[in-house]
């Protein structure tokens, strides 16, 4: 099973980078009307590091923990800003949390991401409001469990959460940021999409389409207006 594992695990990253890819430039966009406008470049960056390290393990013999691991180091490697730390930590949740149960189950998948989110909250020390990739995120693990705990199938939890994450980071239009350089502005940050919650959109369309094989990966649904 773990093989298996490892090379969906595989396969996600290699669906998440050429999506964050194919939106670097709304990504950047979007940075900079409130940031430093490399969001995009460096999502690509880190995510292409990811690729390019696993593409050098034996994923045949690799469990799906260390694939995250590796995926963590990679990322952090690749992106020393912020962004870099907050996935680092999310991989390594999640890797921890894989270690629990080595498969996909559907229970495994929501594990997942409750941890990603548990590690992002916990290096960036956010929270909902703060205008940032939490906003999408923290919206999309209660989705998750609330409709795993009705006992939905995996198609409807990603269903769920994806569209959570979307509600989520469009609303951070209407925030002031509290953190990170776009919090300068003040009521300046105003009538912006947080790129750090677009960009976690992207991610989690992503990651259900690697485990449900259905999802046309987009940010139009979260481009700027």
């Amino acid at each position: 099973m773990s093989v298996c594992v490892a090379r969906v695990l595989g396969r996600m990253f290699g669906d998440i980078s050429a999506a964050i890819d194919a939106e670097k430039d709304r990504l950047t966009a979007l940075d900079g009307a409130i940031g430093d406008a490399d969001h995009g470049i460096t999502m690509s960056l880190g995510f292409n590091a990811v690729t390019a390290e696993l593409a050098g393990m034996d994923l045949d013999q690799a469990k799906g923990s260390e694939v995250f691991a590796s995926a963590a180091a990679a990322f952090l490697n690749a992106v020393g800003a912020s962004t870099g730390p907050l996935y680092a930590s999310a991989f390594i949740k999640a890797g921890q949390a894989l270690k629990k149960d080595e498969t996909l189950s559907i229970g495994s998948q929501v594990a997942i991401i409750e941890a990603m989110t548990a590690g992002i909250k916990e290096r960036g020390k956010g929270q909902r409001g703060d205008k940032t990739m939490l906003d999408a995120w923290i919206p999309a693990t209660e989705a998750a469990v609330e409709a795993q705990s009705r006992g939905a199938e995996a198609e409807e939890v990603w269903s769920r959460l994806t569209e959570a994450a979307e509600v989520g980071a469009n609303a951070t239009r209407s925030m002031v940021a509290a953190r990170g350089r776009a919090s300068r502005l003040g009521e300046r940050s105003l009538g912006h999409i947080d790129p750090g919650a677009a960009s976690a959109v992207i991610v989690l369309r992503a990651m259900m389409k690697s485990f449900v094989g259905r999802v046309d990966v987009s940010v139009a649904d979260v481009a700027p207006k």
